[in-house]
């Protein structure tokens, strides 16, 4: 087998293994979540993925949309509350405004907490 070849196939079983490492740990980790945070971040994906990062690792699609793990570095994650509440019409320059119901507000800021561990 060629010397190309050959670490083509270094890279596949590199990249297969990386990924099988990824799945273990982000499903247990998720498997972990009460109900409130497993909701917050399935209204996190359909919501805010496009711009935000929504997990404990991964850059932000949008560059100007912070990471959600980090937003409690800037400021409580508590005080969104009344923000979603009312709608949010600021954020990143490409932000749409939204608002959520109580039990979404209170199932994101759950999520929010969680990804603060």
């Amino acid at each position: 087998m060629s010397t190309k070849i050959l670490y083509k196939v270094q890279i596949a079983q590199y990249l297969v293994a990386l990924t099988l490492t990824t799945l273990t740990f982000s499903t247990s980790a998720y498997a972990q979540m009460d109900p409130k945070q497993q909701r917050g971040l399935t209204f996190a994906r359909a919501n805010c993925a496009r711009c935000h990062s929504i997990d404990k690792v991964t850059a932000s699609p949008l560059e100007a949309a912070p990471p959600f793990r980090e937003l409690h570095k800037r400021y409580p994650v508590e005080t969104l509350e009344e923000a979603l509440g009312e709608g949010i019409v600021t954020g990143h320059p490409n932000m749409s405004e939204f608002r959520l119901d109580p039990d979404q507000i209170g199932d994101l800021i759950s999520y929010l907490k969680w990804l603060e561990r």
